[in-house]
């Protein structure tokens, strides 16, 4: 299956979903509220729409688990041997703020394990794009560009800008005494696990709550860029495509 999926078929329909939100993002918008209490914008639904649609026409034969479209009950979805899972906007509290780190994740599953995975910061004009066996990307660039092969002199943490919890500090905080010196920085989105893919940050801890259509894309174009997103607990790889759709703590290294 994954040898008939083009990946720049998926870049265009992101592409054409970033077109859509960006066109949202210079207007004064209006923002509801889901039940769980997070946030939703006309630019959720309309990327939404775009990406469902498109997928369904190029793949009707692949389902799809988006963030912002009913889940199939999992008895249904665990017989899945390919699956579309998508985010229409990680990170729309970062979206309402305007500060442009937001981004459009859509990854193909095989079976539990995300083998392709595109991911468009639409106000940042950046395109993230990996596919199992053909590398990883930024903007054409083979990832990861630049390696730290001192890190016991320097490593750089990326975080949660809008949802740093006590433990992911203490985490940091833990494996500072193993470097002379560490730098801290906070990104919205899926955007700090690609900063890992990369190279621009060694380490990325989440030891807080996730839901797997936040992390699937980057997680792809992580491991294809020789990384890895770690189960926090057991250091095993995250896995997809669970009865809960939480994912557990992680660590992208």
């Amino acid at each position: 299956m994954l040898d008939k999926i083009d990946l720049e078929v998926i870049v265009t329909i992101a592409k054409e979903a970033g077109d859509a939100i960006m066109e949202i993002y210079d207007t004064d918008f209006q923002i509801e509220y889901k039940d769980d209490k997070s946030p939703l914008t006309e630019a959720d639904t309309k990327s939404n729409e775009i990406i469902c649609s498109a997928l369904a026409k190029a793949y009707p034969e692949i389902p799809l688990l988006s963030e912002e479209k009913k889940a199939e009950a999992y008895k249904v979805r665990k017989n899945w041997e390919y699956f579309w899972l998508i985010d229409p906007i990680d990170g729309t509290k970062e979206f309402i703020k305007k500060n442009s780190e937001f981004t459009v994740n859509i990854a193909l599953i095989h079976k539990d394990t995300p083998v392709l995975g595109v991911v468009y910061a639409p106000a940042l004009s950046d395109m993230y794009k990996a596919k199992k066996g053909s590398g990883a990307f930024k903007n054409g660039h083979k990832l990861p560009l630049e390696t730290n092969v001192t890190p016991e002199q320097s490593l750089k943490v990326v975080a949660s800008k809008s949802h740093l919890s006590k433990e992911t500090q203490a985490f940091i905080d833990e494996i500072s005494k193993s470097t002379e010196s560490i730098k801290q920085v906070s990104r919205g989105s899926s955007l700090k696990l690609v900063m890992v893919a990369e190279g621009s940050a060694d380490i990325y801890p989440r030891l807080a709550p996730t839901m797997e259509w936040d992390t699937a894309a980057a997680d792809a174009i992580v491991r294809e860029s020789g990384k890895m997103t770690y189960q926090f607990e057991d250091d095993s790889p995250v896995v997809y495509n669970k009865e809960n759709l939480l994912n557990p703590w992680f660590v992208v290294r």
